[in-house]
């Protein structure tokens, strides 16, 4: 190889590299709307029996990849579908006498779809559904008040108890309809966020805060506390955080005002430094490592793409650019009609309709920058 040649090798191997990036994120979502076309149900949905969420999980996918719109046929007949759940009286977007259970989280993912499809007839909607989200909270409506693990946090609805979960849905409904940051909402939020982070500060009083005290994130600080990293963890001994809370942690405290510099994001994001994949959900033990995977990935992909970082630096100073590590993960889980699935059936995961809304929510972040 002559000197001419070996340079254009070296300038010609970045932009290869971008190009078979950018070409293996069209083709894995095209092939997802591919499959999501021939499975939509004649009244619009995805899954409905299931669940009346996925399809707003579906909807927000397909339009953050700027691959469809809203006067695309398929996601018309969805958005028809999502219209037909709102229910005027009680302002949510759940089903008109939808049980109490759904009422959060179905609204909430039904929120961001109608955002994304940008149309100046949801307006009344989407803030209808918000100052009912805000209802839902648990805060002094409730009778809680700042002293209180509860205050602050959603959970499924305004009698359940609330969650890291179902506490940044609600976040991102709220973000994603516009509302203030200095809304009290994101205050109090941010009270429940802090208290499920395993980091005893001014932020946690709660008695097992700082038994780990790595920065991780878990499930819920309410009822003593809850993660999913193991059955009846005991709270004398810890309460070991998780990948998929711990960044729906930091992404949560972002949205609520919280800066990247403060000592809650910095000690969180060590410990993902410490725990960087996109092969498992971290901190779950090898029989749990992909429960919740494909949930994770987007809550990974949403949290990075909120600070703003296109590399991720590990621990060993290994700088990762997060968006292609996660398009090829996804690329290679991809099945054959173009759909995903979890094996590990753990909080739906099982469901294809479910996961592949996920992995397109997801892909919307990881879009290779031009």
């Amino acid at each position: 190889m002559n000197r001419r040649t070996a340079l254009w090798t070296l300038l010609l191997t970045p932009f290869a590299a971008r190009w078979a990036r950018a070409a293996t994120w069209e083709d894995t979502v095209d092939r997802a709307i591919a499959y999501l076309k021939k499975h939509q149900a004649e009244d619009g949905s995805w899954g409905a029996k299931q669940s009346p969420g996925i399809t707003g999980i579906v909807v927000t996918g397909l339009l953050r990849t700027g691959k469809v719109t809203a006067s695309d046929p398929m996601v018309d007949k969805a958005l028809k579908y999502i219209e037909s759940l709102i229910d005027p009286k009680a302002g949510h977007i759940a089903g008109r006498g939808a049980r109490v259970g759904l009422q959060n989280y179905v609204t909430c993912v039904n929120v961001q779809a109608l955002v994304a499809a940008n149309r100046p007839a949801y307006k009344t909607v989407i803030k209808d559904a918000t100052e009912f989200l805000k209802r839902l909270q648990w805060d002094e409506g409730e009778e809680k008040d700042p002293t209180s693990p509860y205050y602050g946090g959603a959970g499924y609805d305004s009698k359940s108890r609330p969650d890291l979960s179902n506490t940044q849905m609600f976040l991102d409904a709220l973000r994603a309809a516009g509302v203030p940051r200095d809304d009290p909402a994101f205050k109090k939020a941010m009270v429940f966020v802090s208290r499920c982070q395993n980091l005893k500060s001014e932020y946690n009083d709660q008695p097992w805060a700082g038994k780990i005290n790595d920065g991780s994130f878990i499930y819920s600080a309410a009822e003593g506390g809850d993660t999913k990293v193991a059955d009846n963890a005991d709270p004398e001994k810890g309460l070991p955080g998780y990948g998929s809370m711990t960044y729906a942690g930091i992404k949560s405290l972002i949205y609520c005002g919280v800066s990247p510099k403060d000592q809650r994001v910095q000690t969180a994001l060590s410990w993902l430094r410490k725990n960087y994949t996109v092969e498992r959900n971290p901190g779950m033990p090898l029989q749990r490592a992909q429960w919740g995977l494909f949930y994770y990935l987007h809550t990974m992909a949403k949290c990075l793409d909120a600070l703003g970082e296109d590399r991720f630096v590990d621990d060993k100073g290994v700088a990762h650019d997060w968006r292609a590590d996660i398009t090829a993960a996804l690329a290679k889980r991809q099945r054959p009609d173009g759909s995903w699935t979890n094996e590990q059936d753990r909080w739906m995961e099982g469901n294809p309709l479910l996961v592949t809304g996920y992995a397109l929510m997801t892909l919307s972040y990881t879009r290779p920058k031009t």
